[in-house]
C-alpha cells in the first residue's frame, strides 16, 4: 500500500501535476487528498463525467504540451470511448492524456452486480482501444516504475495510456478541513417524508447509491412492496431518462429520486424533460454537494442552481428547500409536471445501510408488472 502523500510525490516528480475526473470509491481517499490539495502544487478539475473530462485533459495538453491525468471509475472507461477514439487517438489528433482507473468488478473480488461485467472487460476494451496499460503494483518503487513508463509512453507516442489501480493498494486520506453542516435534513429522512405522503399509485425511479438503498429499507420497515420502485445500479445519471421513458407510456405519477452529482454527470436529461413536457413527472434532487457513494468527495453543485436550469430547460415549476417545514409544504402544493424539487440535505448516511435483497432483475420484472395493472 502507498500513502495518498508519497504517491502524490511520485506523479510530481513525472511532472504529473494537473488532475481532472470523477471520484472512485476504489482510490477514495486519493481523490480526497487532491480536493485538498488543489490550488497548492497541483491543479485538479472534479468533472461532471468522464468523457468531459479526457476532453479537459486534451485542452490542458493544447495549452502547455504537458500530460493530465483523468481518474474515473472503470464504468467511466465506458463513457470515455467516444473522446479517446474520436479526439485522443493517434490516427486523430494524437493528444497524450494519463488514464487512473478504478478497478470494481474484479474477477473473483466480491463486487454489486452493475461492476461485474466491466471489470471483466475493462483490460480488453483497453487493448481493443489501442491504449497501453500498466497494474499498479504495490510496491512504491515499482509504482514509481510503471508511472514513469506510462507517462514516458504517453510523450513519446502522443497517445493516452492508462494505469489500473486495484482496491486497497492506496491508502486512505481524511480531509484536513471539515465543512460545517448548515442543514437540518438527512437524505434518508427527506426520503421517508416524500414516501410517507405517496397513496401507492407512484412509480419511483431512484438513482444509483444509496438514495436506493435508503429507498428499499424503508420500504421493507413499512413492510411495504417493491413494485412501484425501480432501484437503478450503475448507470449513473440515467434515472431520470429512465423515468422519462416510462411517464411518455403510462398515466401513472412518475418521481424521480436524484442526486446532485448524477445530475450533473447527465445534465442533458434535463432539456430533453422539458422539451417532451410530460405532465406526471416529479424530479426530485437530494443535493448534499457531495458524491457520497465514493467517499463523499465534492461536487460542484454549490455553484449550481437546478431550479434556474430546469425552467431554463422547460420545467414547469421549480423550488429549492432545505428543511422539514419547507419540504412538507412543496408536497402540499399542486402542481403539474415537468417539476423539479431541489432538497437541500446533509452529506452522508447510516454506518449500518444495508443493500437491496432482490436482484435487478426481479427488481425490474415487479416493475413491469405493476404498470401493467
Amino acid at each position: 500500500m502507498i500513502t495518498c502523500e508519497k504517491l502524490f510525490e511520485l506523479f510530481d516528480e513525472s511532472n504529473l501535476l494537473f488532475f481532472t475526473g470523477v471520484p472512485d470509491s476504489t482510490f477514495k481517499g486519493w481523490t480526497r487528498f487532491l480536493a485538498d490539495e488543489h490550488g497548492n502544487k497541483l491543479t485538479n478539475v472534479i468533472a461532471c463525467n468522464e468523457c468531459e473530462a479526457v476532453a479537459i485533459a486534451s485542452g490542458y495538453h493544447l495549452a502547455t504540451g504537458k500530460i493530465g491525468v483523468v481518474y474515473m471509475q472503470n464504468s467511466g472507461e465506458g463513457k470515455a470511448v467516444n473522446p479517446l477514439t474520436s479526439l485522443c487517438d493517434p490516427e486523430v489528433f494524437s493528444i497524450p492524456v494519463m488514464l487512473m482507473i478504478g478497478w470494481r468488478g474484479e474477477p473473483g473480488v466480491k463486487d454489486e452486480p452493475q461492476h461485474r461485467k466491466m471489470g471483466k472487460v475493462m483490460m480488453p476494451l483497453l487493448e481493443a482501444l489501442e491504449v497501453p496499460y500498466r497494474i499498479l503494483p504495490d510496491e512504491p518503487e515499482k509504482i514509481a516504475a510503471a508511472i514513469k513508463e506510462m507517462k514516458d509512453k504517453a510523450e513519446k507516442e502522443n497517445t493516452p495510456v492508462a494505469i489500473i489501480v486495484r482496491k486497497g493498494v492506496i491508502g486512505d486520506y481524511e480531509a484536513k478541513v471539515e465543512e460545517k453542516e448548515s442543514y437540518s435534513l438527512t437524505r434518508e429522512e427527506a426520503i421517508k417524508i416524500i414516501a410517507g405522503k405517496m397513496d401507492g399509485s407512484e412509480v419511483i425511479v431512484s438513482t444509483t447509491g444509496k438514495a436506493s438503498r435508503e429507498l428499499f429499507e424503508y420500504r421493507d420497515m413499512k413492510k411495504q412492496a417493491h413494485k412501484n420502485d425501480f432501484y437503478t445500479l450503475g448507470s449513473m445519471g440515467c434515472s431520470a431518462s429512465i423515468a422519462l421513458g416510462i411517464s411518455l407510456q403510462s398515466k401513472r405519477k412518475v418521481f424521480i429520486f436524484d442526486g446532485d452529482g448524477a445530475v450533473l454527470m447527465q445534465m442533458g436529461a434535463l432539456a430533453t424533460i422539458g422539451h417532451y413536457g410530460q405532465e406526471n413527472v416529479y424530479h426530485i434532487i437530494f443535493d448534499n454537494s457531495s458524491y457520497g457513494s465514493t467517499g463523499g468527495q465534492p461536487t460542484i453543485s454549490p455553484t449550481v442552481d437546478f431550479g434556474r436550469i430546469a425552467f431554463a430547460c422547460g420545467y414547469k415549476s421549480a423550488q429549492t428547500v432545505s428543511t422539514e417545514p419547507e419540504l412538507l409544504k412543496a408536497l402540499d402544493m399542486e402542481s403539474k409536471g415537468p417539476s423539479i424539487l431541489v432538497i437541500k440535505v446533509k452529506k452522508g448516511s447510516r454506518s449500518d445501510l444495508g443493500r437491496p435483497t432482490t436482484s435487478p432483475v426481479q427488481s425490474k420484472e415487479e416493475l413491469m408488472k405493476f404498470l401493467t395493472e
